[in-house]
């Protein structure tokens, strides 16, 4: 089956370059935390909005890192073809799930053809709590989900409703299947598709479009959405299924991205035409990914070709070696400044008790930055008008 990766079982040795990737991407993320992110957290009660313009961009410095390492470092190839992107436009994208490190590969495509400060995820919530990289994800105000819609809805109005009142930009990943491909969720998916008599799928799962359909109608009310980006993954040769992979030093050789952009204009009006419109391109994803991997391995059979970059890839070059060059220095420096002054000792001790205290008592540094929005803008809740 296409799915299994090529894997000795009997293999338990992690890989140098896989302890250096995770090692060094864990490392930037905690620090810059600690030293780069921290001191901003009081801008936070002030002006939320300056708070929220200046950690998009903090953030994005770190999200070159693994785009630069990937193909500086590891040699991972990516191609791109279909429609271009509109740089700074903002839009709502979705993605086929094949891999859980999808979302990260991602950054690859952005890096070229958007800008890496407009985007949030939709990520499982368990991911707010882990050092560094969750301290990292909650100032960026990425968008925790409990997968439980009951549960999601109310923070997905009140997260889309403040970028829409602060006018910022965004481009939000979605995985409307809700998990990874694996044999596992194929077969869930199959049973369901069985049960209410859809067809079968063999590369993608079905996905489900109660938030996609949400988020899209609630960014289109608040005039802060342009197109809709339907991005379809694939790897024509290992495939990297999870973390694990990665510290066993098995890098995607080629990644290709197959990009669609609809803009808001063309979408349904209605929620249920909304849904058989998200149905209808996961339909498509099937027959582009069972050419793709029955075929030649590219997306070439579709007639669209290579799209060409919005930046140049001599200054793509130079910001991913500008990027390796900084947080290979940062960390190393963070530790000499500990190591040799006292006040830098009391200051990270001090950041990193209140990053863990506030994830415990209060739910994260974006449900912070929304309270403190609410209480400057005397607003109980963001989304009290629409429930009027």
């Amino acid at each position: 089956m296409y799915m299994r990766n090529l894997e000795n079982p009997l293999r338990i040795m992690v890989s140098w370059r896989g302890i250096y990737f995770i090692l060094t991407l864990f490392w930037g993320s905690f620090f810059g935390s600690i030293f780069m992110l921290g001191p901003f957290l009081p801008l936070m009660f002030i002006n939320p909005s300056w708070y929220r313009w200046i950690n998009n961009r903090l953030v994005a410095t770190w999200l070159t890192l693994p785009v630069a390492l990937l193909e500086t470092m590891f040699g991972v190839k990516v191609i791109i073809t279909g429609d271009a992107f509109v740089p700074g436009e903002r839009s709502v994208i979705i993605m086929n799930h094949r891999t859980r490190m999808d979302w990260m590969f991602l950054w690859n495509c952005l890096m070229r053809y958007s800008y890496l400060r407009l985007e949030k995820i939709c990520l499982k919530a368990s991911l707010k709590s882990v050092p560094g990289f969750g301290w990292a994800m909650q100032a960026a105000a990425y968008i925790f989900i409990q997968r439980k819609w009951k549960d999601d809805k109310s923070h997905f109005e009140d997260m889309i409703d403040y970028f829409c009142n602060i006018h910022e930009p965004l481009q939000l990943l979605i995985f409307p299947e809700g998990t990874d491909l694996t044999e596992n969720s194929t077969a869930r998916s199959n049973e369901f598709a069985e049960k209410n008599g859809l067809q079968k799928y063999e590369y993608v799962l079905h996905p489900r479009t109660t938030g996609f359909t949400f988020v899209v109608d609630r960014l289109r009310e608040g005039k802060n959405l342009d197109a809709v980006h339907d991005i379809t993954v694939a790897y024509p040769h290992n495939i990297p299924q999870t973390e694990r992979h990665l510290l066993l030093g098995d890098f995607p050789k080629e990644i290709h991205f197959h990009v669609h952009r609809y803009p808001v204009a063309s979408l349904p009006a209605s929620k249920e035409d909304l849904q058989l419109w998200c149905h209808k391109r996961w339909e498509e994803k099937e027959a582009r990914l069972r050419s793709f991997y029955r075929g030649e391995k590219n997306f070439a059979f579709t007639g669209q070709t290579v799209i060409p970059p919005c930046k140049s890839e001599l200054r793509v070059l130079v910001v991913k070696w500008l990027s390796i060059l900084y947080w290979t220095l940062f960390s190393p420096a963070m530790c000499l400044l500990i190591y040799f002054y006292s006040l830098a000792r009391w200051y990270f001790i001090i950041i990193i008790v209140i990053l863990v205290l506030q994830e415990r008592l209060f739910g994260g540094l974006e449900l912070i930055e929304l309270a403190c929005y609410r209480f400057l803008h005397k607003q109980p809740h963001l989304n009290a008008k629409k429930n009027e």
